[in-house]
């Protein structure tokens, strides 16, 4: 019998995308991130940045060279293509209404909203302007997460059995306010979970069960749980996560045949190990590079608009929804309640 092996991931070069100019909606930490992310191979315009206060969107334009800046009703009126919203969750919804409502294509940084009901009018708002919608959940743009889809897809694991995954970070009750709000949409799930439960929907079509436990703070957003999906034919997936509590931040993805094992931090560009039911390493994914993977998710957005497209193949606006509606199903469990839902 032939020795198994990774397939490669068919992930196009982000050099190669067709360029855009883009605005910054949110001058915060993962914004800088995105930012830098672009100035570093790719040949996408960051031009300008906007948020609520525009002094702190000016100092983050002259931190990143960015030569235009004001508040969030400057930006929508800038000439640029794209949008990529990039504040707390609370305010995706309303900035995300506003960017397609001034004719740009959005890319969401997850999770896309605070609920499922907010992402339907999301994208439908952008299904009747016309414009491309993307959730920023970068993971599955990236090549390495390719390699993983192509792996179950095409039988390298034999019959997928199970999904495995923990994100756990130290980030309450010292950490960004916005975790501990309930009016910020805080709590582990939207911000952590949301990785666990995107790789396992990525890879589970169809969830027929959804099951949590968790715990919450005092002021009721969720510290940490762990979510079970069940899917057809008895194939499961764990879920946790945990705002208390740095976790290994592993995944392994075990099939009848052989398993994948994702070095932490999981959701990265990281080692992907093929590894046999006896413990034999078969082969193993090396990313080209560990830093700048927001790209992907960008120069994604990018093709998808030059293309005429809506939506970008890898996170397609059903799938968003779905996960939307995994992580209500999680947060009713668990009794939490966010302001105005």
């Amino acid at each position: 019998m032939a020795r198994r092996r990774l397939p490669a991931p068919r992930t196009i070069d982000p050099r190669d995308a067709p360029s855009l100019r883009w605005g910054i909606l949110g001058p915060g930490g993962i914004a800088s991130a995105m930012v830098e992310a672009l100035q570093q191979g790719t040949g996408q315009q960051v031009v300008a940045v906007g948020g609520r206060s525009a002094e702190r969107a000016a100092a983050f334009a002259q931190r990143h060279g960015i030569g235009a800046s004001g508040d969030q009703d400057w930006l929508l009126a800038q000439d640029v293509d794209a949008i990529y919203v990039a504040s707390p969750h609370s305010a995706h919804h309303a900035q995300a209404l506003a960017a397609i409502d001034a004719g740009r294509a959005v890319l969401v940084e997850k999770a896309f909203t605070r609920n499922a009901g907010e992402a339907v009018e999301v994208l439908d708002a952008a299904r009747h302007a016309g414009v491309a919608v993307a959730e920023a959940m970068w993971s599955r743009y990236l090549p390495g997460y390719d390699v993983v889809r192509r792996a179950v897809e095409e039988g390298v694991l034999g019959e997928l059995r199970s999904v495995t995954a923990d994100h756990g970070q130290l980030l309450w009750p010292d950490g960004p306010a916005r975790l501990a709000e309930p009016a910020l949409a805080g709590g582990a799930l939207l911000d952590l979970g949301v990785y666990p439960i995107h790789l396992a929907a990525m890879l589970m079509p169809k969830v027929e069960r959804v099951h949590a436990v968790g715990a919450r703070t005092e002021l009721g957003v969720d510290e940490q749980e762990v979510v079970t999906l069940a899917g057809p034919g008895g194939v499961l997936a764990t879920c946790q996560a945990s705002m208390s509590a740095k976790s290994p931040t592993t995944a392994v993805v075990a099939g009848t045949a052989a398993r994948l094992e994702l070095a932490g931090d999981f959701y990265r560009p990281t080692t992907i190990r093929l590894v046999a039911p006896d413990g034999e390493v078969l082969d193993a994914f090396e990313p080209d590079e560990r830093e700048h993977g927001l790209r992907y998710e960008a120069v994604a957005l990018a093709r998808a608009v030059a293309a005429g497209e809506r939506e970008t193949p890898e996170v397609p606006w059903s799938e968003t929804i779905r996960v939307m509606r995994i992580m209500d199903d999680v947060r009713a469990q668990l009794g939490v309640v966010l302001p105005g839902e």
